[in-house]
This record gives structure tokens, sequence and C-alpha cells, in this order.
């Protein structure tokens, strides 16, 4: 008799497990951390990083985690200071002048100017994407 409901467990590859993962992302943090703020190298090594967990992403090499089933009634909230924030950076981007109305970006500039605060950045950005890639 089958069970509708019956768990099964997929065996995880070597590659796909924490411990394969984390030091591979902290290098490529660490790696990311040594260029400097919007040069041509960190530019293209973002495009490169990015598109490469894109493409792990879109594919099927990465197993898979379930996704939750629905949202909760809060998650409304959660997204509205989101969506403003995000409208606000793109407006202050596409049409401030001059530093009189600084992105996010310009302002974090001089925290982000020491290499292990950027590498610790980088690093963030890696985990949550990996994290997307896994959904």
């Amino acid at each position: 008799m089958e069970h509708p409901h019956e768990l099964t467990a997929t065996e995880s590859r070597a590659w796909d497990r924490p411990v394969v993962t984390v030091p591979v992302l902290v290098c490529l943090s660490l790696v990311g951390g040594q260029l400097p703020s919007f040069s041509t190298s960190a530019n293209l090594y973002t495009l490169g990083t990015g598109g490469a967990l894109i493409w792990l992403g879109l594919g099927n090499r990465v197993p898979r985690r379930p996704a939750p089933r629905r949202l909760g009634p809060g998650a409304l909230w959660w997204v509205l200071p989101v969506a403003v924030f995000g409208v606000l950076e793109g407006a202050t981007f596409v049409l401030a002048t001059g530093d009189d109305f600084p992105t996010f970006s310009r302002l974090a500039d001089p925290l982000l100017e020491d290499e292990l605060v950027r590498s610790a950045a980088w690093f963030a950005w890696l985990a949550a994407f990996w994290g997307l890639v896994r959904r």
C-alpha cells in the first residue's frame, strides 16, 4: 500500500554540503574584497560570480530545497519598506546629479573602504544569492 505523504530522502552531493560550499564562498569573498570599489575588475568579478550563480540556479545542477507553501499575512509589511527603498534608490540613481542626493551604495562606500568589511559584504551577498539558487 502506497502512502501519498511518504517522505523520501535524497542523497546530497559532496560538493553541495556546507563543509564545502562555505569555504568556497569565503574564498570568493576574500578575492572580491581585495578589488577596489567601482573598478572595472570589481564589476567584471561581480558579473562573473553572479552569472555563475544564475547559471547554477536556472539549471538542474543544484538540488532544490522545498519552497515555502505560502507567505503569511505579515509578509506584506516586509515587502512594503523594501519596495519603497528600491523606488527611492532607483529614482536617486537615475535623477540625481552630483552628490546632492547620493545613492545607498555611495553612502556605504566609506564603510566598504576596509577590505575586511568589503569581504564580509561579499560573503553576505554570495550567501544570500546561494540561498536563492537552492530554491
